[in-house]
């Protein structure tokens, strides 16, 4: 039976009428005739500039942004958030938060600066953790204007003065399963594993739909109206994070966001936790799923070079076979393509810990130190034995239609001694394993020549672990 999407917004429950289209963006409900908020606003529809973000208020009390035109309306069934619209008092008189940027000077010509209100009304309780910055914070938020020095102030006095804390009440528990229909299109959001499997076995041509970070694009800018859609954000099964002596069990429905607050207590994981903090922004991390990143298996997709360089093995669940495992190297079997079965989902992701005393590196070039894809990523694994490489994984991405590994390379670093020259003979076998394509984010030579140039400083990294090589922003 088809039911009504429900959800709290702007702290108020809604029931929407059966045949409300499901698989529309967030953002086209909210600025259409039946939500009438036009203060959520559209610039590039692809979720770079931050004028969509709304703002999810968690049952623990803490706030995630993200961005409503990547984001479906079916997805927020039995979820409460917050437009801007939401921040105005009882007697309609502007937020403090409002007041802040305001009288900070930080107001710019008013299309941005409602998603930037709402970035920095969940900053004090983000749902990432406290260890981010202010720039962080605003990273997601491009506003076109004017400076941010102004904007970066405002947020660091609302965050020093806790006037976005506004003790704003837990949302209430709304039905977390649900089945929408409308014409043309059918949304299932499943609650346990087993229902999405059934599903999986007999649609398997729906959309698997995990954060909807990519996905949601070809619904915000190829304007695609899928058939049938499995939401996997109500799985308990699959948003299972559990830390362990031998490393992580990360299910595919855990957020990038969440999963940071996790690499906190994780130090042997650390640089992973520098990489994901420029994974996209606060509002991508919010919704973002290393699940999804595999299953989308593009091969400049931040997040798959590290489980390549550190062994990880993923499990696919279907209602026919159970559970298998595979080794994330062998995942991938052509651009785009993976071994996943129809009838199978991506379960989980088991991520094992660099042994005691191993080198453990992630690297990442593009164009913008944050929010921005990689035009070449990599993560590298060394262990040093009396002076010498006794292993060394090397995986990249961008380089190749896939995520690999670079056999050669690493097969000229293995038994050598930790020296520079070691490491600048081994980048001179990058041209035997790949052979990368030229496109408007690199050439194939700059490609190469930026790998060779990792490569060599992971001598630096290596031997000389106290040099400070991080660029950091501002």
């Amino acid at each position: 039976m088809t039911g009504s999407l429900e959800f709290v917004l702007n702290g108020v429950a809604r029931r929407l009428p059966p045949g409300t289209l499901p698989g529309q963006t967030l953002l086209e409900w909210l600025r259409g005739p039946e939500a009438g908020l036009t203060g959520t606003k559209e610039g590039c529809a692809e979720g770079d500039c931050g004028a969509c973000t709304v703002v999810m208020e968690e049952p623990d009390g803490t706030r995630t942004p993200l961005n409503a035109c990547l984001a479906l309306l079916g997805q927020m069934h039995g979820r409460s958030f917050r437009t801007v619209e939401g921040l105005r008092g009882p007697d309609g008189a502007p937020h403090p938060v409002q007041h802040a940027l305001a009288e900070g000077d930080a107001t710019q010509c008013g299309f941005c600066t409602p998603g930037i209100v709402m970035s920095a009304w969940a900053y004090p309780r983000a749902s990432e953790g406290a260890e981010g910055s202010v720039h962080e914070a605003l990273a997601g938020n491009l506003c076109r204007c004017t400076g941010y020095r102004p904007i970066l102030g405002a947020f660091a006095s609302i965050a020093e003065a806790s006037i976005a804390d506004d003790g704003a009440a837990a949302p209430p528990s709304l039905p977390a399963a649900g089945y929408f229909a409308a014409p043309g299109q059918e949304f299932h959001l499943p609650a346990e594993l087993p229902s999405l499997l059934a599903l999986r076995a007999a649609m398997p041509q729906a959309w698997l739909l995990a954060g909807g970070t990519d996905l949601g694009l070809r619904v915000s800018e190829q304007r695609e109206k899928p058939p049938a859609i499995l939401c996997l954000s109500a799985v308990p099964e699959l948003k299972r994070l559990e830390a362990g002596p031998e490393g992580l069990r990360i299910g595919a429905g855990v957020t990038y966001g969440r999963l940071l607050r996790a690499l906190e207590a994780e130090p042997d994981l650390a640089p992973l936790a520098l990489l994901l903090r420029r994974l996209g922004s606060r509002q991508i991390r919010g919704m973002g799923t290393l699940g999804g990143n595999l299953g989308t298996a593009s091969p400049i997709g931040d997040a798959l070079p590290p489980l390549l360089a550190l062994g990880a093995r993923i499990a696919l669940a279907s209602a026919a076979r159970g559970e298998r495992m595979v080794e994330a190297g062998a995942f991938f079997t052509g651009y785009r393509q993976t071994l996943l079965a129809p009838d199978e989902v991506i379960a989980r992701i088991d991520l094992p810990r660099p042994l005691p005393g191993a080198i453990f590196v992630c690297e990442k070039l593009s164009r913008r130190h944050d929010q921005d894809i990689s035009t070449l990523s990599a993560a590298f694994l060394l262990r040093i034995e009396d002076g010498h490489i006794a292993e060394a994984r090397l995986a990249f991405g961008g380089m190749a239609a896939t995520p690999a590994r670079a056999c050669r390379t690493e097969a000229a670093l293995v038994g050598a001694p930790l020296e520079e020259a070691s490491f600048a003979t081994a980048a001179e076998a990058l041209e035997q394993d790949f052979t990368p394509l030229s496109d408007w984010r690199g050439s194939a030579a700059y490609r190469l020549a930026g790998a060779a140039g990792l490569v060599r400083r992971l001598y630096w990294r290596a031997a000389r672990p106290d040099l400070p090589l991080e660029v950091h922003a501002l």
